[in-house]
């Protein structure tokens, strides 16, 4: 994997609170461009309020976070930090596609309407420039047939394909999916991988959130092991999944595998 002078994720020991509840205790990390991470760890350990974090969904109480140099959420001026006002935050997210568990499609639009709101809204992108970029990624997510569908006339795994295009659509420089097959019947699991594989092998930048241990084990360049809301493992696949050093890591892979 080619190391760039500037990482397009970093977080420095980031932060954050529900009320009296810590979350995140101080997370350090980095992610190269394109780098495939795989976040894994139990439930509650943090991982999708991190990846949250990272477009600031959820607002940090301590540390930074940037994204390709830029502070995520805040502009600094010489030791004082200023919160972006809404529509800068808006342009900086739309640089950071996000898929979620769930599809979150809006359900009285077609598939193609789906994936050509956001550039029209966001970029003003022409209508017939913003249809034609979604017909490509439509066939690229392989569902080329299915531009006039409606939602419900989908499967599980037809809208997050869908959601997979639409987030495409803004042309990031860094994609985000929050455990993207968890809501899906196993058998729609591999059609939605499937993309994602192809997304990282096109050298897509990725944080993934995920419980596919096969998966993270084939296409991640690195899997780090979250739980309490710290870093507990991080390092080469081949290496934290199949010999992990922490017993944590042991109990948790011994629990999944």
């Amino acid at each position: 994997m080619p190391q760039a002078t500037r990482p397009m994720v970093r977080a420095e020991s980031v932060h954050k609170r529900f009320g009296r509840l810590e979350v995140l205790r101080g997370i350090d990390l980095e992610v190269q461009p394109r780098e495939v991470m795989m976040l894994i760890g139990p439930s509650g350990s943090g991982k999708s309020t991190f990846l949250r974090c990272i477009n600031h969904l959820e607002q940090i109480n301590a540390g930074r976070i940037w994204v390709d140099g830029e502070l995520v959420g805040y502009r600094q001026v010489g030791t004082t930090l200023y919160e972006l006002h809404e529509h800068e935050l808006a342009q900086r997210r739309a640089e950071i596609g996000m898929v979620f568990q769930r599809f979150n499609l809006f359900p009285h639009m077609t598939a193609l309407q789906n994936v050509i709101e956001a550039p029209m809204l966001v970029k003003r992108v022409p209508r017939g420039k913003a249809v034609e970029r979604a017909r490509r990624l439509l066939e690229r997510v392989g569902l080329a047939e299915k531009a006039d569908a409606y939602p419900a006339q989908l499967s599980g795994g037809q809208q997050q394909r869908v959601a997979i295009a639409r987030a495409l659509a803004m042309e990031p420089k860094l994609m985000l999916f929050d455990e993207p097959t968890s809501a899906l019947d196993p058998e729609l699991v591999g059609e939605v991988l499937a993309v994602m594989r192809q997304l990282a092998h096109d050298g897509m930048t990725m944080i993934v959130v995920t419980h596919e241990m096969q998966f993270a084990r084939e296409v991640g360049d690195r899997v780090v092991f979250m739980d309490g809301g710290v870093v507990v493992e991080q390092g080469p696949p081949a290496e934290v999944l199949a010999n992990p050093k922490h017993e944590r890591t042991r109990s948790f892979l011994a629990r999944i595998l």
